[in-house]
């Protein structure tokens, strides 16, 4: 829960104080915030700043932006190239295998056969990937075109089931944008919880090009959506944070 209020802060730091705050959605106590800050430093999830303010580890950092990726969509024309991974024979140990795989999934890659790798070269290269020395070392990469990529993309993604939990998904939001624009503090805590599930789905799709998209995608409806939903919940939370704790 912590580090998702990180995770939606632009910039990802926040101070103690309104951790706390964060925290008491959930009905936690402050010495339980705050022991859970200090192990998620220990573990290098978040680290201190020169204010004393706790902000995102390199590796949520990394997750932030691809966050951020997802909730601008895909964007970037299209010229019908395909890039692919296969990943190179041999020996490895089954953790190294498994880190290859995560990383290959968050590139949006989807898995052809075992080992073999695709996705329409619309994306950013891997090589912007800060796990590039990895993936070059580990897998041989070529661009193609192939036959019949209308066909090819329902085989690499379940794409019919994103589509399905966005939508419920979007229904979700449209309420509690009510009970936010209404000044509801009560709506903050189940809305903190909408908004990472979205987030999450969002991380899960595979910003796939137009010409690739089933009819009636609704990638871009959700995103429209949660954009206004998150410029209401973002200012009650602010007047949440700013107000002064009740508790003293």
């Amino acid at each position: 829960m912590l580090v998702s209020a990180l995770l939606g802060t632009e910039p990802p730091a926040l101070p103690p104080d309104r951790l706390v705050r964060v925290g008491a959605l959930f009905g936690l106590r402050a010495g339980t915030v705050r022991t859970a800050l200090s192990r998620l430093v220990a573990s290098g999830e978040l680290r201190r700043d020169r204010r004393g303010w706790y902000a995102l580890g390199d590796g949520l950092s990394e997750r932030q932006a691809r966050q951020r990726r997802s909730r601008v969509g895909a964007g970037a024309s299209w010229n019908g190239a395909w890039r692919q991974a296969v990943v190179l024979a041999g020996p490895r140990p089954p953790a190294e295998r498994a880190e290859l795989r995560r990383i290959l999934v968050r590139l949006r890659y989807g898995e052809l056969r075992d080992g073999v790798w695709m996705r329409p070269d619309n994306l950013e290269h891997p090589s912007s990937s800060p796990h590039w020395e990895l993936l070059a070392a580990r897998c041989a990469w070529s661009r193609c075109h192939p036959d019949h990529d209308d066909e090819l993309a329902p085989r690499l993604w379940d794409l019919p089931a994103w589509s399905g939990r966005a939508e419920e998904l979007r229904r979700a939001i449209g309420p509690l944008v009510d009970a936010l624009d209404g000044g509801r503090t009560a709506a903050l805590r189940p809305g903190f919880e909408l908004s990472a599930a979205v987030l999450r789905h969002m991380l899960a799709d595979p910003l796939l090009p137009p010409e690739l998209l089933p009819r009636r995608w609704p990638g871009d409806r959700l995103r429209a959506t949660y954009e206004r939903f998150d410029v209401a919940y973002r200012r009650l939370l602010f007047d949440y944070l700013s107000a002064p704790d009740p508790t003293g």
